[in-house]
């Protein structure tokens, strides 16, 4: 029973999945470290044309 386990392959990193995993993580930090650079600015959008529509007032229209 032992040398079948032992015939069976096993399962090694190779260099290229261990390629794509640095290639992975990598992708993942950039996008993070983007979103976190955008997030203030679009944040920051977002309040102010939130108080620029909260201004407006409705005005009548000629004929209603």
């Amino acid at each position: 029973m032992n040398r079948q386990i032992k015939s069976l392959p096993r399962e090694k990193t190779t260099p290229l999945a261990l390629d794509w995993i640095i290639l992975t993580a990598a992708v993942v930090g950039l996008a993070v470290a983007a979103y976190q650079s955008i997030e203030g600015g679009a944040t920051a959008l977002t309040h102010s044309t939130e108080a620029f529509i909260s201004e407006i007032t409705e005005t009548p229209v000629a004929g209603q």
